[in-house]
């Protein structure tokens, strides 16, 4: 029977754009309000969302409305001093945990917009204070600009960003002489677009930043305060590079595991052709023995020969296809006992015996669960590739450390390093820069899998005279067999 399907629950930072799309909207006050209610009602989602004007929290729990539990959650919302309001959800399907933080960033842009409807008491101190808290607590960048293109907040996010601009170095400056990522001229048609027609402006930006590159999404709102014409711009900025590293990891996965299905259905098929012209090859040379004309002889040779490479492909793209698959149960496994069983096996191997390794393991190192000898083929695989990268007469350093969440295995050579343009497709399967009679380019494919067939993470780091490889795998939980 087939399970039911569960709704899809937006991210929480989708949930605040939303609300903040609709607090931009033209209409009245409370259409606005409402407005945001019933989208925070559809997309956390929850059985009811209410904006409480002239309530504190303390007042709504007191009357038992919402009482704090798995399904609900009420938060106040900063206003001005005499005046109170909350925002309360009830019956949602997400966390109290998950529900705080989309409310309490609900609430503080709530706080902006209230006081612009209403004719609030001069604002005290406490809730100033408090204002202030909520913004700078918010997890992502945010600043607001007036239609003379000048600041006037800037919360503690951008202070801590890659930038590091501190706010009394910023506020009543113009934006143009505080960002330098965009053009004056292009930011100026951004937020002129936004002021002259309402619109939401995003747009992505790869940047430089501490030596690494960094993927940031900018959103640009309007904010009416006076119900119709836009009177600033809201700008949120949201760090993205972790998002696109764990997207490109998936793309990797999901082509390695296509591959895997096509290496799969077609190498029985390659396999038994290549066996008949082997045995036949075999048996012409068998037949004709020492009479056999030295043209023919050289024929029969090179026939064997390519035999024997494509034995060699078709046995690689089975090993390909194995690596998502792998039966059996899994078990403890001890990494740094596995990593000299590796060295072990490599010490009499030709492309190996020479090199230099250096061992840094950490004692009493946590175990991992699954199957040894396919994480020894990718250990052997990494450090034979090392040896072809230092000509056999390198250096290798093996470090392990780990804690309660994952173990982390670091294979480093001092060859030549991967250079910048090879170094995205030293993954992909039948990909090498070694001639054709030394490598397949199925290797490092296969490692790959192995690793992501233990839910684990392979990437590699390069620069000129030092490359890694780095493997992370989850550390064995208690309840795991022994």
């Amino acid at each position: 029977m087939n399970e039911p399907t569960r709704p899809i629950i937006p991210p929480p930072l989708a949930v605040i754009a939303g609300v903040a799309r609709t607090l931009a909207r033209e209409g009245t006050p409370a259409e606005r309000f409402a407005a945001v209610c019933d989208r925070l009602r559809e997309s956390l989602p929850a059985d009811a969302v209410r904006l409480n004007l002239g309530q504190r929290r303390h007042d709504v729990l007191a009357a038992g409305e919402a009482a704090p539990s798995a399904s609900g959650c009420v938060v106040d919302v900063v206003w001005a001093d005499g005046q109170h309001a909350t925002l309360e959800a009830l019956g949602s399907t997400r966390t109290p945990a998950e529900l705080r933080p989309i409310l309490e960033t609900t609430a503080a842009m709530l706080s902006i917009a209230l006081p612009a409807y209403h004719a609030p008491a001069s604002p005290g101190d406490d809730e100033r204070r408090l204002h202030r808290l909520t913004i700078d607590a918010l997890p992502v960048g945010l600043y607001v600009v007036d239609r003379d293109f000048r600041i006037i907040l800037w919360n503690r996010k951008r202070e801590t960003g890659t930038q590091g601009l501190r706010r009394e170095d910023v506020l009543g400056r113009a934006i143009f002489e505080v960002l330098h990522r965009q053009s004056p001229e292009v930011l100026r048609h951004e937020f002129e677009r936004v002021f002259n027609h309402g619109e939401v402006i995003e747009s992505e930006q790869e940047v430089q930043a501490g030596g690494q590159d960094h993927v940031y999404r900018t959103t640009r709102l309007p904010l009416r305060l006076d119900g119709t014409a836009v009177s600033h711009v809201i700008t949120i900025g949201v760090d993205l590079t972790e998002t696109r590293a764990i997207q490109r990891l998936m793309h990797q996965t999901e082509k390695l595991a296509a591959l895997g299905q096509l290496a799969a259905g077609v190498m029985h098929e390659i396999n038994n052709p290549l066996a008949t012209i082997g045995a036949c090859a075999a048996a012409i040379s068998s037949r004709l023995g020492a009479s056999i004309e030295p043209t023919a002889s050289e024929y029969l040779d090179i026939i064997e020969s390519e035999v024997g490479r494509a034995t060699n492909i078709v046995n690689g793209l089975l090993d390909f296809s194995r690596a998502g698959r792998v039966g059996g149960t899994p078990q403890l496994v001890e990494l740094n006992e596995l990593l000299e069983r590796t060295l072990y096996l490599l010490q009499h191997h030709q492309r190996f015996r020479r090199l230099q390794v250096i061992r840094d393991f950490q004692a009493e190192l946590p175990n991992v669960l699954g199957y040894e000898e396919r994480l020894i083929q990718a250990m052997m695989a990494i450090l034979l590739n090392a040896a072809d990268a230092t000509g056999g007469r390198g250096t290798v350093t093996l470090t392990t450390r780990g804690d309660a969440a994952a173990v982390v295995i670091e294979l480093m050579d001092d060859g030549p390093g991967i250079p910048a343009d090879v170094l995205p497709k030293i993954f992909e399967p039948f990909y090498t820069t070694k001639g054709p009679s030394r490598g397949t380019g199925l290797g490092l494919a296969i490692c790959y899998g192995i690793v992501a067939d233990h839910q684990g993470r392979l990437d590699v780091e390069s620069v000129p005279g030092r490359t890694i490889f780095r493997i992370r795998l989850p550390t064995a939980k208690p309840e795991q067999p022994q």
